[in-house]
């Protein structure tokens, strides 16, 4: 394998439809207001691809130095796990992504705000920042917060609230409570998506001192917490569409809906961890879906 190969399998990038889909719901909801800038659009979109490399760096040099990922994870082995990518040349790796990422956002942050906007650009540089430290604290460090329980609540605030309101807030220079839904949604189902690889892994991360919320509540309470997160992130977009209703097209994310509870069942009949991998895309993709389905249903 290609060295280019290698880093791209480290990248992991069928990580990117779920990071992604915060900015594509953000952007229609600001094009449903009558503002849209396809710069902004497409610089959103490459920092958040930046950010999600690093984070997906990050994990890989984290659990790799912490020996978590071992010959008992159920997941697709790692760079460092592996051996093709040294623990030096990630960090390098990590620093050099970082570095782009930054410079993409400042370009962001620039083109939305303009020197009009002072104090909006210092909040979003700062924003920037931190989606970056959170990104690399998640398991990286003696502190990683990823092995304490808090993934969860990352993910929930940099992957939904901030991804579409940051995103919404860069077109218009406004929010209001109703952003907030779909917002909830998005994270809600990125949330989703965190717990059904912990309960993949558990037995391995309980193993290695990883307390996520699974090994925590175990498998059975795992699963009560994945309905409820997916019937949650359901009712905040009904919420938000029965608020704005104009048009009947705005149900259109309820066709997402059915790939997404049909996962459901099958995280409810589960036995085998190790059968959830393949559930780990069709959720992330569904949530895609759902971002598409309920951006073109706010503008047709």
């Amino acid at each position: 394998m290609s060295k280019v190969s290698i880093w791209v399998k480290a990248a992991r990038l069928r990580t990117l439809p779920l990071s992604l889909s915060g900015i594509i719901v953000g952007s229609f909801m600001a094009a449903s207001k009558g503002v849209f800038d396809p710069l902004i659009c497409a610089l959103a979109l490459c920092t958040t691809i930046g950010f999600q490399i690093i984070s997906n760096f990050a994990n890989d040099y984290g659990d790799g130095m912490k020996g978590t990922d071992n010959e008992n994870r159920v997941g697709p082995e790692r760079a460092i796990q592996s051996g093709e990518i040294s623990p030096d040349s990630m960090k390098k790796g990590i620093i050099v992504t970082g570095l782009v990422s930054i410079a993409l956002a400042l370009c962001l942050i620039f083109v939305a705000f303009g020197t009009a906007y002072l104090l909006y650009s210092v909040v979003f540089i700062v924003l920037g920042v931190s989606s970056i430290i959170a990104a690399i604290k998640y398991t990286v460090g003696d502190h990683a917060y990823g092995y304490s329980g808090y993934g969860d609540l990352f993910v929930f605030i940099f992957f939904g609230l901030l991804s579409v309101c940051g995103t919404y807030f860069l077109y218009t220079k406004a929010l209001d409570f109703s952003v907030f839904l779909p917002a909830i949604s998005i994270g809600l189902l990125s949330v989703g998506v965190l717990n059904l690889n912990n309960m993949r892994d558990r037995e391995s991360d309980e193993k290695s001192g990883k307390l996520t919320i699974v090994v925590k509540i175990g498998n059975e309470f795992a699963r009560y917490y994945h309905f409820y997160l997916l019937g949650a992130s359901f009712l905040c977009s009904l919420l938000y569409t029965a608020i704005n209703f104009s048009s009947f097209f705005q149900f259109l994310f309820i066709l997402a809906y059915i790939p997404i509870f049909k996962h459901a069942y099958t995280v409810y009949k589960n036995k085998d961890p190790r059968e959830l991998d393949p559930e780990l895309k069709k959720l992330s993709l569904s949530t895609f879906l759902f971002a598409i389905l309920f951006g073109i249903g706010l503008i047709l």
